[in-house]
Parts: C-alpha cells; sequence; structure tokens
C-alpha cells in the first residue's frame, strides 16, 4: 500500500512490496444487507486510509465514503425508493462509514499497553437501523445490478 500516483489524497493497494508497503487487514461480515454489509476489521499493520482503500480495492468501497468511491450505488433495489432512501441515509451521515470500536496499541514511549472503545456514534446507528429496517420491510430483493 502507498500513495495513489494519481490522487494523493488517496492510498492504493499495490501487487508487490516494491510498490508500496505491505498492509493486511482482516475482515468478517457481521451483517450482510445485498447492498451493503455491516464487517468487523481486525488491522495488523496501520497504514493510511488502510480500510478504505482494501475495501476499494475489492470494489466494496465503506458506506458514503465519498474520496474512495462510496456514493455510488452500485447494486441495489430496482424499486423506485430505494435510490432516495440511500441518498438520505448519505445525508444523515455524510462520511465514512468507519468507527472504531476498539483500538489497542502499546504506548512508544512509556511500553504500556493502551486500550480504547466506544459506541457507535449516532449518526452511524441512525443509517444502520435504517438499512436494517429497509431491507426487513422489502419484498424480495429486486436488483439492477450492472
Amino acid at each position: 500500500m502507498n500513495r495513489d500516483p494519481s490522487d494523493r489524497r488517496r492510498s492504493k493497494c499495490f501487487e508487490t512490496e516494491e510498490e508500496g508497503k505491505l498492509a493486511i487487514s482482516h475482515y468478517k461480515t457481521l451483517e450482510n444487507f445485498y447492498f451493503a454489509s455491516l464487517v468487523q476489521c481486525e488491522l495488523e499493520t496501520g497504514r493510511t486510509h488502510q480500510i478504505r482503500a482494501h475495501f476499494a480495492s475489492i470494489k466494496h468501497p465503506l458506506f458514503s465514503d465519498e474520496l474512495y468511491g462510496g456514493l455510488e450505488i452500485r447494486k441495489g433495489s430496482a424499486l423506485p425508493k430505494f435510490k432516495p432512501f440511500i441518498e438520505n441515509c448519505f445525508t444523515i451521515m455524510p462520511r465514512q462509514a468507519l468507527h472504531a470500536k476498539e483500538l489497542g496499541f502499546i504506548h512508544p514511549t512509556t511500553g504500556e499497553k493502551m486500550f480504547f472503545s466506544s459506541e457507535l456514534p449516532e449518526d452511524f446507528s441512525t443509517v444502520l437501523n435504517k438499512i436494517r429496517k429497509y431491507t426487513q420491510a422489502a419484498p424480495a430483493m429486486e436488483t439492477d445490478d450492472e
């Protein structure tokens, strides 16, 4: 992983370590909503925009992540209310859907193990609950996959 040569604001995944630094992320899908998923990530490395770049590289950018393509509706329902529903979610949470529930590291000066945890922010939990309700209420997902 290294800076994207075409856009220095972004990081990009590369095939070899000669092109970029090693970056390792592990993820597990917690909930699948067809057009979006809630995932848990564990990082072995801490590169700039690591999670955002990794998910964008596998064509699954973070929801509402403008810099990495997360404002594009890539799949979902063909129902006329779907696009306005998603756009409303983007309005409620005008930032990438990324939250560090738990964070731990060894302090570089003291060597002390540091650990922090926090709950989902209100905007994130509001959008997540809206998506849960939408997918439960929707009949069979009619798709308009491209």
